[in-house]
């Protein structure tokens, strides 16, 4: 072997790309010294992190387990087969798909096999918590086909199914959707089954965000009232970033696979789909359970203490992971609250809540999500702690006095965050 050879293969990133190490180094930095409470994010296992980082990444395969179109496959098979038995044995269904490179791409698979060009998608708004690839025009989903949405109740803040029902009876839409990225109350999936039915329409519930809550036993689960959900396995459910296709019915299966590959996207991601198993695996166990449970009473923490200090809670509460604030009563906008909180180093995002203006700019929202916290160890007493943090923040901008209520935020997450560790075995 050369020397050029060995560098090759034994070089750090260290080594051969400081530049990327260097920022590699920071983002190991930020995440121990912040406080993640984007909805959308959470915190890997180490053995999921080892799966990512494997020599399994190097393998290009196309197909599925036992029928590829490229040889050497035989390792990725036991993992993928082992991604389809956990994820069809944690939701109870009887088919599984694990290759979507993302919730988006799982989304657009069902499209694909569902729909033509054309057709007319029934979803929920964007602003009431809804998801870009349910129909936004700025998306393909809205592009390619017909997109209508149905809203919130514009006093309680929830789905009002009564006029959900309404709409699709008289639009008669080809697919039905439900679930998304903001919406913090609990799903009534079997009247939402029965609504679809009655109109004619397929029904997939996105239950991306809500996953884990799903498979700990916290969340009413899609089946059997569902035709075909999709999820990430990121979000509740703490694993990597890629999507899952599930559903019972059979005629469908073989369709989905097509749909996938070559459908939407080529070759699998190996490495991920070994990861894919190992946190299938993780929420299989007795203390995801746990964990899920903590992340609900950890939500309620948060959102009766911002409503205590008077914080606008979307919808007066939550019953997932998801806390959605209304800053118009401050007279202040997300982005301006999300910098303000960037300063004392928790993290949070921007964002529509219902009945919100169009253009991102100008958003009022916030949303919180405590999943990556409770990973972390923090319980109650932590959450309502970073609620009282939050609001004391939002009332020193308003009394312009946020700066040195910003070195105090700094120094109580800073205590936080070193007693609730990130990967506490390395230096």
């Amino acid at each position: 072997m050369t020397a050029a050879t060995q560098d090759y293969f034994n070089a750090s990133v260290h080594e051969r790309d400081p530049l990327v190490a260097q920022a590699l180094d920071q983002e190991r930095s930020r995440q121990q010294d912040q406080i993640e409470l984007i909805a959308s994010e959470n915190i890997v296992s180490r053995a999921v992190l080892d799966a990512l980082g494997h020599e399994m990444t190097n393998k290009t395969l196309e197909g599925y387990p036992g029928n590829r179109f490229h040889g050497g496959g035989q390792c990725v098979d036991i993992v993928e087969q082992a991604a389809i038995d956990r994820a069809k044995q944690l939701f109870g269904c009887a088919y599984a798909n694990v290759q979507p490179h993302s919730g988006t791409q799982a989304n657009l698979a069902v499209f694909f096999l569902l729909l033509k060009p054309g057709d007319k998608v029934l979803s929920l708004d964007l602003a009431a918590g809804g998801h870009l690839s349910h129909g936004m025009k700025g998306n393909l989903s809205g592009r390619w086909f017909e997109p209508h949405n149905y809203d919130v109740d514009p006093e309680t803040e929830v789905i009002d199914y009564d006029e959900l029902e309404r709409i699709a009876e008289n639009l008669r839409p080809k697919l039905l959707i439900t679930g998304g990225s903001a919406y913090p109350r609990e799903l009534d999936f079997e009247r939402m089954g029965e609504i679809a039915r009655k109109a004619g329409a397929h029904f997939l519930v996105d239950m991306a965000h809500i996953a884990g809550l799903v498979a700990g036993g916290q969340h009413p689960s899609p089946f059997p009232h569902a035709d075909i959900v999709t999820c990430t396995t990121t979000k509740t459910l703490r694993g990597p970033r890629g999507g899952l296709i599930l559903t019972n019915n059979e005629a469908w299966f073989k369709k989905l696979q097509a749909a996938v590959f070559p459908g939407v996207q080529g070759s699998l991601h190996s490495n991920v789909l070994a990861a894919k198993a190992v946190c299938l695996g993780e929420a299989l166990r007795d203390d995801f359970k746990i964990y899920a449970a903590q992340i609900k009473a950890n939500a309620r923490a948060l959102a009766e203490t911002l409503m205590g200090r008077g914080v606008r809670v979307v919808s007066g509460g939550t019953d997932t992971h998801i806390v959605l604030i209304d800053l118009s009563t401050k007279g202040l906008i997300g982005k301006q609250a999300e910098d303000l909180l960037a300063r004392a180093n928790i993290t949070a995002n921007k964002n529509p809540i219902p009945n919100d203006s169009p253009r991102p700019a100008d958003w009022v929202g916030m949303r919180l999500g405590v999943s990556a916290a409770t990973t972390r160890g923090m319980a109650e007493e932590e959450l309502r702690a970073l609620g009282n943090i939050i609001a004391d923040l939002i009332e020193a901008e308003l009394s312009g006095t946020a700066d040195d209520a910003v070195t105090d935020a700094k120094a109580k997450v800073a205590e936080l965050a070193r007693r609730f560790p990130v990967y506490a075995c390395e230096s």
